[in-house]
Formats: C-alpha cells, sequence, structure tokens
C-alpha cells in the first residue's frame, strides 16, 4: 500500500512534541499545547511493565482529539515483544490518528512486517531513522509501504556512531542530506529529530534553523518550551509569503495570456521557482 504526500495533502510538521503515553498527564498537557503534531511515545518514555497500560491509556485520548489536531503513536519496533499489538491497536483508532511512527527502520522488511500487521487499515507510517544501518537504507525506506515521512533520530544514532550528545548540527550534515534528498525525491515529509536538550536556548534555536535553511519539514522538540521557537524557524516570513504570492500571481497570469514564460522584477520564472513557492504557502497551511 503506497500513500504519498502532495501540497494538497500535506501536514503541518514544523514543531511536534513527543510525550509519554504513560503519564496522562504530560500527554493531557502535550494534547493542549500548540505543537502541529503530538507524538504519543509507546517507547522510550515508557518501561515494560507498563507497556500494555500505557496502550490502554493513549486509545481515548488519541480518539478525543485526533479529530481537532494531528496526533500520532510512536510504537515499539519490530523484534519487541509489543510491535504487533501496539499496531493493531493503532489500526484501531481509524482516521483518528494522523500516522504511527515505526522506530529503528533499517530495511523495507521492517515496513512490510507493519504492513502486514496492519492490513486494511488505512493508517500510515512515518520512519524514524536511528541506526546506521537506516541511513545506508534511506532510499528503499522512503519507497516502502505506507510511508509518508522520515525523521533523523540522533540520541540512538549518534551512540551507534560514537558522537557526543553535544554534537553540532553541522555535523550531522551528511546523514541531514541523505535523509531530505531521499524524502524530496520520494515525496514524502524529512523532520528533524530532537535536539537533546529540553531548554529553548541558543543552542536549540540554531539547531532549528539549521534544519530549516537546509530544507526539512519540521522538528521533534521534547519540552512544550520549545514548540514556540521550533514553529517559529520553520514559518516563513512576511516577506517570503508575498514574494511567493507574487510569483504564483505572475505564472497565473501568464498561463492566462497564453505566454510561454513569464517575468517579474525582470527575472524569468520557471517550475522550479513555482514549486519554491508553493511549499512557502504550504508551511503556512495555505
Amino acid at each position: 500500500m503506497r500513500f504519498s504526500v502532495t501540497f494538497e495533502q500535506h501536514v503541518r510538521r514544523r514543531a511536534v512534541l513527543v510525550a509519554p503515553g504513560s503519564d496522562e498527564r504530560k500527554a493531557s498537557k502535550a494534547l493542549a499545547s500548540a505543537a502541529d503534531e503530538v507524538v504519543l511515545d509507546l517507547e522510550d518514555a515508557v518501561t515494560p511493565a507498563q507497556k500494555d497500560a500505557a496502550r490502554d491509556l493513549i486509545a481515548p485520548l488519541v480518539r478525543e482529539h485526533g479529530g481537532r489536531r494531528t496526533v500520532s503513536v510512536r510504537i515499539n519496533g519490530r523484534g519487541t515483544a509489543w510491535f504487533e499489538d501496539d499496531l493493531r491497536a493503532c489500526a484501531e483508532l481509524g482516521d483518528a490518528l494522523a500516522s504511527i511512527v515505526i522506530p529503528k527502520v533499517e530495511s523495507t522488511a521492517d515496513l512490510a512486517e507493519a504492513d502486514r500487521v496492519l492490513g486494511p487499515s488505512h493508517a500510515v507510517v512515518q520512519a524514524l531513522i536511528e541506526t546506521p544501518a537506516g541511513v545506508q537504507r534511506i532510499d528503499e525506506i522512503v519507497d516502502g509501504p505506507r510511508v509518508t515521512g522520515v525523521i533523523i533520530g540522533y540520541a540512538d544514532l549518534g551512540a551507534a556512531l560514537g558522537r557526543s550528545r553535544t554534537t553540532a548540527p553541522e555535523h550531522w550534515i551528511y546523514v541531514q542530506d541523505r535523509v531530505l534528498h531521499a524524502a524530496r525525491a520520494a515525496g514524502v515529509q524529512a523532520v528533524d529529530g530532537p535536539f537533546l536538550g529540553i531548554a529553548d536556548d541558543d543552542a536549540f534555536r540554531h539547531s532549528a534553523h539549521w534544519v530549516a535553511d537546509l530544507g526539512f519539514d519540521g522538528k521533534w522538540v521534547i519540552h512544550p518550551a520549545q514548540i514556540d521557537s521550533a514553529a517559529a524557524a520553520f514559518t516563513p516570513t512576511g516577506e517570503q509569503v508575498e514574494a511567493a504570492r507574487k510569483v504564483l500571481a505572475a505564472l497565473d497570469e501568464a498561463e492566462a495570456r497564453g505566454a510561454g514564460a513569464a517575468q517579474l522584477d525582470g527575472q524569468m520564472l520557471d517550475e522550479a521557482v513555482a514549486v519554491a513557492a508553493r511549499r512557502t504557502l504550504t508551511k503556512i497551511g495555505a
């Protein structure tokens, strides 16, 4: 089953807040936040003893809030005792659930197994890339069944590579570019993983602006204090929005006149410029 993200179907993921699925207070607080998407976590934030209870806890929360905002669930990975039960529980949530985040995706085999368990459900997935093998196979992963987005997971990937938790975002450029290029080629979203700190400080804001400038669609955050800064990093300025609207208006006018080319302020406009303009307007929900 193949799903693709188009401009018309685009889900805003500028700031994605992750909350533990085992803590109803924190989950409810996250769902009341200004984050574009809330991911209720059944994996890293939940102890083995709480896995089943957390799965039961999030179901009514997703049903209650999923119709009003974007809510996803990060399940436990393939090879764990909870993988299939998590998937089946997510499938039962229907349209209330925006997506299923599958951790530590290393190949299309992980996605194919999820697809098998989900069966006739129309659930879509986001693949969390957290291992060197996942980075190496990113080109096939983005074309896997049900994939609508990929996310970089720095904690596990950094540990596997032997990198410090304080490694600057610039040092991740190879991974970021690999993931971004593959995502764009497949027409799926590329979301940056969480900064490994909870403060809304200069270091966090730098990391958000760094990946926004690269072209990513958004960033995971692990504390509500980081939501506004993350959203701002991925939101076009008023000048950028106005410029994008002028570009599309000029192209529409040229098409209406039957002109073979369009110009704006002395510059020729082509489809590449139009794609960039549409993407800018998509980021503001237009």
